[in-house]
Order: C-alpha cells, then sequence, then structure tokens
C-alpha cells in the first residue's frame, strides 16, 4: 500500500441491475492503488452474489454485509470506518467512473496541494447510454455559492483524509452528502473542479414531480436543521438552489 492508496466508499441497496458495471469500471481504472470497500446494506436481490463472485478473483474489493439496513449515510460511515486510504473517493452502485478518472483527480490533487476536489460527469439512462448531457462546474466553489449551488456529485468527490482530518457522514436521512461538503468547507478547505467529465450518473426510472419535492424538501432541511441559517437567507440561498437545478437540466 503505497502514501497514495484511495479507499473507494460503495453502499449497495438492492443494486444487482448495474453493480457489476460499477465494479467493473473501478477494476479498469488506470490507476491502481485502490480499495474498493462496499458495504451491502442488507439487500434482497442477487447483489450479495454478485460482490461475491467478482471479490474472488479481486482482493482489492473489500465486502462488509450488514443484517439490518441501516441506509447510505450510516453505510458509508461503516465503509469509513474500514478504510485505510489517504485518498478517500464515492461511488454508488448505479454509477461509473471514466477509466482515467482516479490517475487524473490524484495527480490534480497531489500537483496542487488541493485536499478536497470534484469532477464534471455525464448524465446516463438505464441502459447505460449517454444522453448528451454534460454537468459542468465551476473551478472552485466555497461554503456561501455552494449552498445556492449543490452542483458537486458525490461519484465525483476525492477527499484527501491526510489534510482534512477524519470524517464521516452527517446520519440524516438524505441530503447527508451535500451536508458533508459543507462541513468540509466549514473546515476551511474550498472544493476545487476537474472540468473534465470523469464520471458517470445513472438516471433509473422516471424523475417526477414529488421526488423533486421531496429533494428540494431535504435541501431546506439541510439549511435550516443541520446549517442553522435563518428564514430569510435560507430562502435566498433556495432560491438560487431552485434556479441553478432548473438550469442543470437544461
Amino acid at each position: 500500500m503505497s502514501r497514495n492508496f484511495i479507499s473507494i466508499i460503495t453502499p449497495c441497496y438492492n443494486g444487482e441491475r448495474f453493480l457489476k458495471e460499477c465494479i467493473d469500471s473501478v477494476i479498469n481504472q488506470t490507476y491502481v492503488d485502490w480499495e474498493m470497500i462496499i458495504v451491502d446494506d442488507n439487500s434482497d436481490d442477487k447483489s450479495v452474489a454478485i460482490i461475491e463472485k467478482l471479490s474472488l478473483n479481486e482482493d482489492r474489493i473489500k465486502p462488509i454485509y450488514l443484517d439490518d439496513n441501516v441506509g447510505p449515510a450510516q453505510a458509508r460511515n461503516i465503509a469509513l470506518s474500514n478504510s485505510k486510504g489517504r485518498f478517500i473517493a464515492f461511488l454508488d452502485a448505479d454509477d461509473m467512473w471514466h477509466k482515467e478518472k482516479l490517475n487524473t483527480q490524484v495527480a490534480f490533487m497531489l500537483d496542487k496541494g488541493i485536499a478536497f476536489t470534484y469532477t464534471a460527469y455525464e448524465i446516463i439512462n438505464e441502459i447505460g447510454v449517454n444522453m448528451n448531457k454534460t454537468i459542468n462546474i465551476p473551478t472552485s466553489i466555497g461554503y456561501h455559492s455552494y449552498l445556492k449551488n449543490t452542483i458537486i456529485g458525490c461519484l465525483t468527490v476525492m477527499i484527501d483524509r491526510d489534510i482534512v482530518g477524519d470524517f464521516k457522514m452527517p446520519n440524516i436521512r438524505s441530503s447527508h452528502d451535500m451536508a458533508l461538503w459543507l462541513l468540509i468547507i466549514k473546515r476551511g478547505f474550498r472544493a476545487y473542479g476537474i472540468t473534465k467529465s470523469l464520471a458517470y450518473y445513472r438516471v433509473v426510472g422516471t424523475s417526477n414531480t414529488s421526488n423533486k419535492f421531496k429533494a428540494a424538501k431535504d435541501v431546506w432541511s439541510v439549511y435550516r436543521r443541520e446549517e442553522e441559517l435563518s428564514i430569510l437567507y435560507s430562502a435566498i440561498c433556495f432560491i438560487c438552489y431552485v434556479f441553478n437545478a432548473i438550469k442543470k437540466r437544461i
């Protein structure tokens, strides 16, 4: 294990449809010094069988099987507590990476002395076809700008734990990744973006009005409960969030 070892954090719940593609995208990385900690959150499909089969021939895959469903935030925290890497990356079981993702990101961080990075990414459909939609990103983002534009994709993030220190996902119902990025930024670490698209976010099912309303409600909850913003500033941030969310989908 080198000094620049990467731990990849992957929660999985009933991920049988896309899990092999996800794992293959990690195995195919040009950067080879990594471990992939897959926490199966008590799946009742074939996820465990897929993980067991693929990990037999790949000792860098480290499975953890839970007897009870704890949710994605706690599953990620269990993976974090078992991780060995200096660098932490996140990848959900239905998403994928470009083969140069880890190599490009680590080189960028080491060259610039940066602790927290993210990248642009592509949107793909359920069968993995590119939907000709790239989520373009700013080259850097701070606390107040991120409150108004939650542009950081969890599947693109890499954090240098040697610089940032230990951390864990806030154990909240959802938007725990947003809450974590805010916590890290508040420690004094601005997030820096790599504008090259290096990941593939899979849209599963039809995005409907109720899901969008739930996402917006969760963002509001982070403003008020986690960040303890005033109602007025929360409203200002929320208006900007909605505008940027619409712009992202155009």
